[in-house]
């Protein structure tokens, strides 16, 4: 018998449409492979400037908590529970640093998140998750079904 590659994947989202489809393919292996998923959204630091004032942090941290949710929802659909986890500083540096610690096996996300002007091909996120992740990456530009 074969041992299931993906025991813990993570969903990186940002509240555009891009992740959600990109989570809702995440949600879909987990569902065949009986994956543990977790669904992390990063505040990127530009957003949480000491500069800034405290509102704008709340509202940073309410669409980070609606986009985990909004995945969350997708995941009890099809029966696959999913973890929630907010973080904060530099997506990639976070997502990397997350499935690290947590021996995650596979990153799912998207081509391209809310800032698509990031980058022409491939967001910079994604780029940077892509070239120095040790985990295996998908990335997904389909729409979720």
């Amino acid at each position: 018998m074969k041992r299931n590659p993906y025991r813990k994947i993570l969903l990186a989202i940002d509240g555009s449409e891009n992740s959600k489809s990109a989570a809702c393919s995440g949600l879909e292996i987990a569902k065949s492979t009986g994956a543990e998923i977790y669904a992390v959204y990063v505040a990127g630091v530009s957003c949480c400037s000491p500069i800034m004032p405290e509102s704008y942090d709340w509202e940073i941290g309410k669409e980070g908590s609606e986009a985990v949710a909004e995945i969350e929802e997708l995941g009890k659909e099809i029966n696959v529970k999913v973890n929630p986890v907010l973080l904060q500083g530099y997506p990639a540096q976070e997502i990397l640093e997350f499935a690290e610690k947590n021996d995650i096996d596979m990153i799912v996300m998207g081509t391209q998140g809310k800032t698509g002007i990031d980058r022409f091909l491939l967001g910079g996120v994604t780029e940077k998750v892509v070239r120095n992740s040790k985990a295996e990456v998908l990335v997904v530009r389909s729409p979720c079904p």
